[in-house]
């Protein structure tokens, strides 16, 4: 076990009570960005049409499915194959997912009639990244662009933030971007009392 001295004692002391209020101030100005919201149900179809990366039938609902979570959609998400004329894991030329979700929506006046009950949630900045390697993720520049177009619109957004410099058939490390404020769940949201019997 360490002793500290007199003199260290009060200088750790004094570290530690303004990280605590450094803590604090952090955690109220994350609580300020709080918003009641509900859950929104959303169908959609999406056919992928690109020229410099194809993808299976199975790799694009894979990918829709990772993008859906990212940008919030509720866990339970339904995402089917749809058009696929190419046979299973092989680069169809016109993939497409058919898609049941629930998204957060802000609670106003337009919702409030909802029959989902209202809960707490958050916006959060994401930046969309399909691949962890910059050159494989380049490839995608065409995904990410009808994301943009199709995708992100059936989702409560904030300052969007969107470049690309997509080239058929060329590779642009970090040509295109893709970053927005969405509507997050709060985790473990506080439960309601059990009725009394």
């Amino acid at each position: 076990m360490r002793v500290l001295k007199k003199g260290q004692l009060a200088t750790a002391i004094a570290a530690a009570i303004s990280t605590c209020v450094w803590c604090s101030s952090a955690v109220a100005q994350a609580g300020t960005d709080g918003q009641a919201a509900v859950w929104t149900a959303k169908e959609f179809r999406f056919t992928y049409q690109g020229f410099t990366t194809k993808y299976s039938c199975d790799g694009l609902q894979d990918k829709v499915r990772k993008i859906l979570l990212e940008l919030g959609a509720r866990k339970d998400l339904e995402i089917t194959r749809w058009g696929c004329a190419g046979d299973s894991g092989r680069p169809d030329p016109f993939p497409g997912v058919a898609v049941k979700m629930n998204v957060l929506e802000p609670l106003d006046s337009a919702t409030s009639a909802a029959s989902e009950p209202s809960l707490p949630a958050h916006w959060q900045n994401i930046k969309l990244r399909l691949d962890h390697n910059a050159l494989t993720e380049a490839g995608e520049c065409e995904l990410v662009e009808q994301v943009k177009q199709k995708i992100l619109p059936l989702f409560a957004t904030r300052k969007v933030d969107y470049k690309s410099t997509c080239v058929p058939h060329q590779l642009s490390p970090g040509g295109t971007r893709l970053a927005a404020e969405v509507l997050i769940a709060d985790p473990n949201p506080p439960q309601a009392a059990p009725a009394a019997s």
